[in-house]
């Protein structure tokens, strides 16, 4: 019964990217003053995530979401240096490190956006979007820190928050969990506290 879940959720992930550029776009203006092709309507976009958040929960009777998923892999890339650490750690023994789908799930973001890249003419294979370059100047090398430690600090806040945008912001919304909107909202006012003093003071 778990593998005709897990594959029924695959199918689902697997179809909503392949089905998605045909019908997704609602909008004709880039995202980025970089770009000339046709954005994915937001809108669009939202509503086959709350769809397969439903299906998530309906077929696997585990909430959508991404930071454990990414702790477990980091879990399978420890496990080949040292096993028995990381069958000591606590989180491990709740959640073992094993490719499921959720850990797949990460794997189909990357696959998705490349897809929504491709299909909207957006692949623009550079390193510095124009509003940072602008701002910061053109040294690669000051974006990737800066990337790499935005992300370490995303990851951890969403561990100790028990969740991330899409762990609290999605599945815990939908489920009109208190905690998760607080969350939401912090989210939200954290990132117009980083982003405006960045771009626009």
């Amino acid at each position: 019964m778990r593998f005709f879940k897990t594959g029924a959720i695959a199918i689902v992930v697997v179809g909503l990217m392949l089905g998605a550029p045909r019908i997704a776009f609602g909008e004709t203006a880039s995202v980025d003053p970089g770009t000339t092709g046709a954005a994915w309507s937001p809108y669009l976009v939202g509503a086959l995530i709350g769809v397969l958040s439903m299906l998530t929960f309906y077929f696997s009777d585990n909430p959508l979401g991404a930071s454990s998923s990414y702790a477990k892999l980091a879990g399978m890339i420890g496990a080949c240096f040292n096993r028995a650490h990381i069958e000591r750690l606590a989180f491990f023994q709740k959640k073992a490190p094993r490719l499921d789908w959720s850990v797949m799930l990460l794997f189909g973001i990357v696959f998705g956006a490349l897809l929504a890249a491709l299909s909207g003419n957006e692949l623009t294979g550079r390193w510095l979007p124009p509003m940072w370059a602008e701002r910061f100047g053109s040294a690669v090398w000051l974006r990737l820190v800066v990337a790499l430690a935005g992300g370490v600090l995303m990851a951890l806040g969403a561990r100790i928050a028990g969740g991330c945008t899409s762990g609290h912001g999605i599945s815990g919304a939908l489920q009109l969990s208190v905690g998760s909107w607080i969350a939401l909202v912090c989210f939200f006012a954290g990132g117009v506290a980083v982003a405006m003093p960045l771009f626009y003071l």
